[in-house]
């Protein structure tokens, strides 16, 4: 699943093809319409398709955020402004063409569920092979609560001290300290990959209770989540499995980890160990780690 370094990324690029244009004209797939009229929920929530369509229609984009996971366009008519929430799940792709044939792996052009066509002519598609991934059309954040509850930025200055307050509280002391940092209300953005990595740079075992992590070194690992953040960022993120960047590109991180997929721990020569946490698979080096 893209985690925060992968979702800006998307976002970055995304920016300079989108802002300052105006959706003409909008593609909602068979696929997503069967699922409606069947009751489901597949990528557009709360909307049936024609509603969707007929809100963004003529919409202005005026700018593209990334909030934790999620991607934040903000749209603009003659009359309102309002949120398309994007949620890339496990493999949503964003495709920036000006036809559909120019997506070139074949199992994202087979995939595409939504297509905005812009101002320019060209299209911002949106394919995902899974149909996990979501899009809400919302008046502000308060609209869809779960985006209220988001712990703050990591880089933002009182991200460290929410980590610290809700890691030591009676709710997360007692939980493998895998399971806190993936829990997005406590650290924001951080999934399976980078927790994974994280833990592994600090000798950290990822089922030892958070309350059996000194305060020091709690704040060592906020601090070394941070940075594995910053770097996978600035690596264009990890390409794995199905994610892709905008227009297919691909990202350097996964080159570079130490733990995450790993038979045997770089340190040591260990054969790894897994178990689920949290409902995930994790990946630790029974040496190294304690």
């Amino acid at each position: 699943m893209p985690e925060l370094p992968e979702v800006e990324g998307v976002v970055r690029q995304i920016r300079p093809a989108a802002i300052g244009k105006k959706i003409q004209d909008v593609y909602v797939s068979e696929t997503i319409r069967v699922s409606k009229r069947n009751g489901k929920e597949a990528i557009i929530k709360r909307l049936e398709a024609d509603g969707f369509i007929e809100s963004l229609i003529g919409a202005q984009i005026i700018s593209v955020e990334r909030r934790s996971k999620y991607i934040y366009f903000t749209l603009k008519t003659a009359t309102d402004e309002f949120l398309l929430v994007n949620h890339l799940g496990m493999s949503g792709a964003w495709f920036y063409v000006d036809q559909l044939l120019a997506i070139t792996e074949e199992k994202f052009r087979r995939h595409v569920h939504v297509v905005l066509t812009l101002s320019d002519g060209n299209l911002l598609a949106y394919s995902d092979i899974r149909r996990f991934g979501e899009m809400r059309v919302l008046k502000d954040e308060a609209d869809y609560p779960p985006l209220l509850l988001m712990a703050p930025e990591p880089f933002e200055e009182n991200a460290l001290e929410h980590f610290l307050s809700l890691a030591e509280s009676p709710k997360y002391r007692g939980k493998p300290i895998k399971e806190v940092i993936m829990d997005g209300q406590v650290v924001s953005g951080c999934g399976n990959i980078y927790a994974t990595e994280a833990l592994y740079k600090m000798k950290v075992h990822p089922n030892r209770a958070a309350g059996r992590i000194s305060r020091l070194r709690k704040i060592e690992l906020f601090e070394t989540i941070v940075a594995i953040l910053l770097e996978s960022i600035e690596a264009g993120g990890s390409t794995i499995s199905d994610y892709r960047n905008v227009n297919g590109a691909s990202g350097s991180m996964q080159n570079r980890f130490g733990m995450y997929g790993k038979k045997q721990c770089v340190g040591c020569g260990s054969t790894t160990k897994t178990l689920k946490i949290g409902g995930r698979t994790s990946v630790y080096c029974p040496t190294c780690q304690k």
